[in-house]
């Protein structure tokens, strides 16, 4: 396979990021074929989490790299996340941290990973336990570093309170349609659907925090409506697209990332697909600068405003 040029940030971390959450829906020769054309790709790191599947995503994962020599492990970043009891809880609790951790580990038949995320937040978690937690693990060289998901600025701020790593990464929903982060910016002061603040400006947060922010659902609506790439809720965003993809020869998914890489904040993209034309596509976007007035019109095509 021909690779492609991976977009790398000036922190040489990739805008891409292969997410593994549907893994469990093929088979392990299917994952197995994946993981290596994404890698010959170019793309090398993964974001996993230790519900996706009930573990079996991990479990794939780690089968398709174990015994294959010619991989280097130091070349690749394997990151993932804990904290959820599907329909039960969310516990982030220094055990349950510390218990998660060597269960992912053990799926994904590595001795370390490169980033540990909290999936979400615990209204019951006391920080002071999660800092003993990321200490036991970094010191037992089983994580070298940390971050959340889902997580308001408050939230982040309190925990780093406590605990001695700096928090690196926050993963959050973000797409053309579902940009309440841009939305709630660019409304401020306004009495607008698109003003309320839901996340406690998460982004520029995380921007004057050195935070990485890792969009997940990047193809995806809000409220978990489906892609909203033709889709027929969104006719102008998908002419926009199409019209795009023609000027740049690109596929809607490329032009789609482009534009959350088009953003300064430097967002990675979270891809979830386990179809390897899926990632390329994505992966494309790399070579793609939308003009400021070709993001806006991205921006305004999906139904936002400009007050």
């Amino acid at each position: 396979m021909k690779e492609i040029l991976i977009k790398t940030f000036p922190s040489s971390q990739p805008a891409i990021v292969v997410g593994c959450m549907r893994f469990a829906e093929k088979s392990p020769e299917y994952i197995n074929r994946f993981v290596h054309e994404a890698l010959e790709m170019g793309c090398t790191y993964f974001d996993h989490a230790d519900i996706y599947g009930g573990g079996e995503c991990e479990r794939l994962f780690g089968q398709a790299l174990s015994g294959d020599k010619s991989i280097s492990r130091e070349k690749i970043v394997i990151q993932s996340k804990c904290g959820i009891k599907p329909g039960e809880k969310y516990d982030l609790s220094k055990s349950y941290i510390l218990n998660a951790v060597d269960g992912i580990l053990a799926r994904l038949k590595t001795g370390y990973l490169d980033s540990l995320l909290l999936h979400r937040p615990d209204a019951l978690y006391e920080p002071e336990e999660i800092a003993q937690a990321f200490d036991i693990l970094q010191s037992a060289g089983k994580v070298r570093s940390f971050g959340v998901s889902n997580f308001k600025p408050m939230q982040i701020s309190l925990l780093q309170k406590y605990v001695r790593q700096s928090l690196a990464i926050n993963q959050l929903q973000f797409s053309i349609p579902a940009s309440n982060m841009i939305q709630s910016g660019l409304e401020a002061n306004m009495t607008s659907e698109g003003a309320c603040d839901r996340d406690g400006s998460a982004l520029d947060y995380c921007r004057l925090n050195d935070i990485t922010v890792q969009a997940w659902s990047p193809f995806q609506a809000p409220a978990w409506q489906g892609p909203f790439i033709g889709s027929p809720s969104y006719p102008e965003l998908n002419a926009v697209l199409d019209e795009l993809g023609q000027k740049y020869e690109a596929s809607l998914t490329a032009i789609a990332t482009a534009w959350i890489l088009r953003h300064p904040a430097k967002i990675q993209v979270v891809t979830g697909t386990t179809s390897t034309e899926h990632l390329k596509q994505a992966a494309e976007a790399g070579r793609i600068n939308l003009s400021r007035e070709e993001w806006y019109r991205l921006y305004l095509s999906a139904g936002h405003i400009l007050p």
